[in-house]
């Protein structure tokens, strides 16, 4: 993929289709984005978990367009699409067949029951080392045709049956979609929920050995098909940085709490020892569909964590006092959520919808190194959508608004996003960020950072006790200091 930053979007939710944001693409984002991320957009796209649980894989949502206009979003842009590997619809024809003829379906090697892992049964303590986003056991109890009860493995929900990596049936059907997806132009594709796609007893079946091993293999299979790979995992660190020596890219889900609690508390000495070690072949994100992760900077077991466990504690509460409580009903057990080990909130309610401080922290995400990736509604500094929320009981909605068009045209004359698009524009254009990138050694409330390449430079210092910053640009035209973002409003024409 391209070093030039990305969107990420719902295709329903920002521009109603895939013509519809392919549109927002040519027209009022123009020069903005090189490569969009197109979050599912398979049959269908409104099921148990907005798409994430399709009943076809290789079937694009009639209401958001056909193959043909992915093929055409692709001929402009690097499209990223999902590969959903953990899982498939209990709504699916495969699933339905084999719930109808039990081991006599074709299909019926794709689906991962409780006594395929533990022929022999398993213990109390052996179900206790599963590790699981969600409260219980991740088993389902299915009745089939015949009147047999099946414990269908079920990490997510309960319209959602895992699948059996291993199985030569699910085999053939990762190759299906990738043979679907690369025909349509597809550059990259992510690997959904993969860290939970390996059960192994005995093990906390989530990111082990054999996890790894099973990356290696799906990324042998994805490259076989021209296809780079984004892997996907929320998990302590290390393996963050294990999982970026084995795909294309990783994302870097470490990135958006330590900048909150840099710009929060004024202490950039945890982010700076983030961005002395991380990988480079990162995805760089503040917000996605998903919540603020947690865990990606907690401890695990013997291994110590980016934020110490008081310094989480801290910055949960302060992303619930800054969004108003509203961070606090969508997350956790206060709503249905999938994911316990993040906070659903807007990331520019996160900041307490301080301007300068959302500045400043998609700054540091365009400085560092890798791909930036803005999430849409992050793209319009939107606030949580409570009334989504109240409607469907997902936190994850609070994060997800469906924005008219009307919407998307009015925001982009809110000053918060254009001084945003001057800043993305700046970071598309400026030939230092093809170069050589230093993060300076500073005082613990300084980030400081630069880039040079054939006589080109940019540089960026943030002081995080008082918000203010200084952004040096150097070329053939001289110099140009940048202290206040409105400047860079004119990078958004």
């Amino acid at each position: 993929m391209r070093n030039v930053t990305q969107l990420i979007a719902y295709a329903d939710r920002f521009g109603g289709s895939l013509a519809g944001l392919t549109q927002l693409l040519r027209g009022p984002l123009a020069g903005l984005f090189g490569g969009v991320h197109v979050l599912p957009f398979f049959t269908p796209i409104d099921g148990a978990d907005a798409g994430f649980d399709p009943t076809d894989h290789t079937r694009v949502d009639a209401s958001l367009g056909t193959w043909a206009d992915i093929a055409k979003l692709a001929n402009e842009f690097e499209v990223t699409a999902d590969l959903i590997v953990n899982h498939i619809s209990t709504a699916s024809r495969q699933f339905r067949d084999f719930v109808a003829n039990g081991e006599a379906s074709d299909h019926a090697g794709l689906f991962l029951t409780r006594e395929r892992v533990f022929p022999e049964g398993a213990s109390p303590a052996e179900l206790g080392l599963i590790y699981r986003p969600r409260p219980g056991a991740p088993f389902t109890a299915l009745r089939f045709a015949d009147g047999t009860i099946r414990m269908m493995w079920t990490t997510f929900t309960s319209e959602q049956i895992d699948l059996d990596v291993h199985d030569v049936a699910t085999s053939a059907y990762f190759d299906s979609i990738l043979s679907r997806l690369a025909a349509a132009g597809v550059k990259a594709v992510r690997l959904d929920a993969v860290g939970y796609a390996v059960k192994t007893p005995g093990t906390s079946c989530f990111m082990t050995p054999e996890t790894l091993r099973f990356i290696d293999e799906l990324r042998d299979r994805c490259h076989a098909f021209g296809l780079e790979v984004l892997g996907e995992v929320h998990s302590h660190h290390d393996v963050q940085i294990d999982v970026a020596g084995r795909v294309d890219w990783v994302y870097d889900f470490a990135l958006p709490p330590l900048t909150l609690h840099a710009l929060i508390t004024g202490d950039g000495r945890p982010l700076h020892r983030w961005l002395d070690i991380r990988p480079r072949n990162a995805i760089t994100v503040l917000d996605t569909h998903d919540g603020i992760g947690i865990v990606d900077v907690g401890s695990d077991g013997a291994r110590a964590g980016l934020l110490t466990p008081d310094q989480i504690d801290s910055l949960v509460e302060a992303i619930h006092g800054n969004s108003r409580g509203e961070s606090r009903a969508a997350t956790g057990h206060a709503a249905s959520n999938l994911d316990l080990y993040q906070v659903n909130c807007t990331y520019y309610d996160a900041l307490g919808a301080d301007e300068r401080q959302y500045w400043l922290a998609r700054a540091i995400q365009l400085f560092i190194p890798g791909i930036p990736q803005i999430y849409y509604v992050g793209l319009l500094a939107g606030s949580n959508d409570m009334e989504l929320l109240a409607r469907s009981g997902e936190g994850r909605d609070i994060n997800r608004h469906r924005y008219s068009p009307s919407e998307v045209v009015a925001a982009f004359d809110r000053p918060v996003v254009r001084r945003l698009l001057g800043l993305i524009r700046l970071r598309n254009a400026h030939p230092a960020f093809a170069g050589r990138w230093t993060l300076h050694d500073t005082a613990n409330h300084v980030i400081s950072m630069s880039w040079r390449a054939s006589g080109h430079g940019v540089k960026l210092t943030v002081d995080l006790t008082d918000a203010s910053f200084e952004l040096v640009t150097t070329g053939e035209s001289g110099s140009r200091l940048i202290t206040d973002p409105d400047d860079l409003v004119s990078f958004a024409d």
